[in-house]
């Protein structure tokens, strides 16, 4: 559809006697609503008919049209306003097309009950970046009611959690209560350079990346055997290999996958884009963006968080040719938000390595929260050992609520200590993520190159969690098998899924992590870590145990034990008193710590205080 004529003055009043006599609904556009049975935390989909265009048409679908739905609900008065986009045939996914005419939103309701609905749909130059009022168009002013349910017991993945968001502790939450406790993988970073996606193909030559097929795109084929009958698909049956994939990583209890959206323009993959072409800034692919859609509703079905990172440290000042908050910067943000922000668990990333100025990270972060209405977490990936340096300017902003971290793992304690506690004294506690290790060359190296994973479990592992961080996803570097550019095969590093589901496990299981504090203070040993709620419980992590001693508040405490390496039910000790899960401390307050098997291999001391009187 083109833009309108302006009406001549002479018809106005005959216009306006004809909108008085034909009925309201005839005036506007269809709409139809998927699924009809709407659930709370469950995406809601609303495709209008609306002006029949194309990805290259003018005007531009993209940039001259806005299409908005706003969301009032009728119990609570809360409220949210969700960005549409073109959806081409409403079927892109299947037909690959081009052109259509429909136009979609996605509405994830965060809550049970009845909303009332209404559409905005204005067309001119540049509208959908501006504040301007715009011309009415199709289905603009269209209005309705959709009635949610609350979401029924057993629903899988997050659907059963609700969004994930920033809290006023160091945890990100969800809207049921739980605590995030991140295990993921950080590698491939060009996750979405896969062969079945249309309009993916390797745009340069890699040095440092080896294949039998020329140019690279990640194809998975070992991950073929872990799709599962009932696992989604497109056109015919592609996409086995990537849902696979993921099947497998969340089989091993892992919940978080990092990955680019755009890696052109000097970036490491150059086979990672969302436009029409890998020129192109201000056309999007809808068949493309349609296709990883289905790839991540699965992820959210698994209980796998989107870590969404929006540009490189190459490519971050590319966008509309300056670090500015510019039209195609705006426009590429808006799409993302409009065509994946109904997702419940998404952590944006504002760059890998990032070397935006501070006042655009702010205005971009600001942009997100503006058409983003989820309020998902907003957090930016650091060059190594910076991170102190890099998070100075932004603690304390409402915008920012987490890291993400590059560097040593030996560092991974004593980083999260700090800025945990720079967080908090700035009256804005952040989630502490480590998401790359260094040295970039190994990161963690596969099972065969290193079965053990004793540093990266020790340092970067228990050394987040146990300063109160959030946890982790793992780098894989470019030095050995299934690279962070070509890794083909998630089982590469198998032993560290499970010894991060172990960490995972015991936390969720057996502390009330978002009361405690890291007391590293507390042990004598000076490379153990302790994390405390002090005087009620204690855990002593030990990277090298053979005797430690920890200092309590008065009591009788319980004493078990946890095997990071092996994970399993928790275990007493040899003596007696251990044996009976109970242990004396000495006058001074302090007491030996031994492990019960194993000395000189890592162990967790789990220490309760028991109730007063208890035998």
């Amino acid at each position: 559809m083109r833009h309108r004529a302006p009406m001549p003055r002479c018809t106005l009043l005959a216009a306006a006697v004809a909108v008085l006599l034909v009925p309201l609904l005839a005036l506007h556009a269809a709409v139809d609503i998927e699924p009809g049975d709407a659930v709370r935390w469950q995406p809601v989909t609303m495709t209008f008919d609306g002006p029949d265009t194309s990805e290259d048409a003018t005007p531009n679908p993209f940039l001259d049209y806005r299409m908005s739905v706003s969301f009032s609900h009728q119990q609570s008065g809360a409220s949210r306003t969700v960005q549409g986009f073109f959806a081409a045939d409403g079927n892109a996914a299947e037909s690959s097309a081009d052109s259509g005419s429909k136009w979609r939103v996605r509405f994830t309701p965060p809550l049970a009950g009845t909303w009332v609905w209404r559409a905005e749909f204005r067309s001119g130059a540049g509208i959908a970046i501006s504040d301007a009022t715009g011309q009415a168009d199709a289905f603009d002013g269209e209005s309705g009611t959709l009635t949610v349910a609350a979401a029924p017991d057993g629903t899988p993945g997050f659907g059963s959690k609700g969004f994930l968001t920033p809290s006023s502790g160091h945890y990100l939450q969800f809207d049921n209560g739980d605590r995030f406790l991140k295990g993921g993988a950080d590698s491939p970073e060009n996750f979405l350079g896969y062969f079945e996606f249309d309009g993916t193909y390797d745009t340069a030559s890699h040095g440092g990346v080896s294949t039998d097929r020329g140019s690279f795109l990640h194809r998975f084929e070992p991950h073929a055997r872990d799709w599962k009958e009932g696992d989604p698909t497109w056109q015919g049956g592609k996409g086995k290999n990537i849902v696979g994939a993921l099947n497998y990583l969340a089989s091993k209890g892992m919940n978080s996958v990092y990955f680019m959206t755009y890696n052109l323009d000097g970036g490491d993959g150059k086979d990672t884009w969302v436009w029409t072409g890998p020129e192109v800034r201000d056309r999007f692919d809808v068949s493309k963006l349609a296709q990883w859609d289905i790839v991540f509703a699965h992820m959210e079905r698994l209980g796998i968080a989107m870590h969404l990172v929006i540009q490189e440290t190459e490519n971050d000042e590319k966008l509309g040719g300056g670090p500015d908050l510019n039209d195609v910067r705006k426009l590429y943000l808006r799409e993302l938000a409009a065509r994946f922000g109904h997702h419940l668990a998404i952590i944006w990333n504002l760059g890998e390595e990032n070397d935006t100025p501070h006042r655009d990270r702010l205005a971009i972060a600001s942009y997100i929260r503006q058409v983003d209405p989820n309020n998902h977490a907003i957090t930016v990936h650091t060059h190594n050992t910076r991170s102190l340096r890099t998070y100075t300017s932004l603690i304390g902003s409402s915008l920012f609520s987490a890291t993400s971290i590059q560097g040593r793992m030996e560092d991974s304690n004593r980083e999260t200590v700090m800025l945990r506690m720079r967080s908090a004294a700035a009256g804005a506690p952040w989630a502490i993520f480590h998401d790359e290790q260094t040295p970039a060359s190994a990161g963690v190296m596969p099972d065969a190159d290193d079965p053990q994973h004793d540093k990266p479990r020790k340092h970067a592992l228990w050394g987040n969690l146990m300063g109160g961080g959030s946890g982790v996803e793992w780098y894989f570097g470019y030095q050995y098998a299934h690279t962070d550019l070509n890794c083909e095969d998630w089982r590469s590093r198998d032993t560290m899924w499970d010894q991060t589901r172990y960490a995972l496990e015991f936390f969720q299981k057996h502390l009330p992590f978002w009361e405690m504090w890291p007391a590293n203070d507390l042990a004598s040993n000076g490379s153990a870590f302790v994390f405390a709620k002090e005087g009620e419980i204690y855990a002593v992590y030990m990277p090298e145990a053979w005797r430690t001693r920890v200092t309590l508040a008065p009591g009788r405490y319980s004493l078990q034990w946890y095997d990071p390496r092996n994970g399993g039910d928790l275990q007493t000790g040899s003596n007696a008193t251990e044996s009976a899960g109970e242990m004396l401390m000495r006058d001074d307050g302090s007491l030996d710590l031994s492990p019960p098997s194993a000395p000189g291999k890592d162990w967790v001391a789990l220490l309760k205080k028991l109730p007063e009187g208890q035998k």
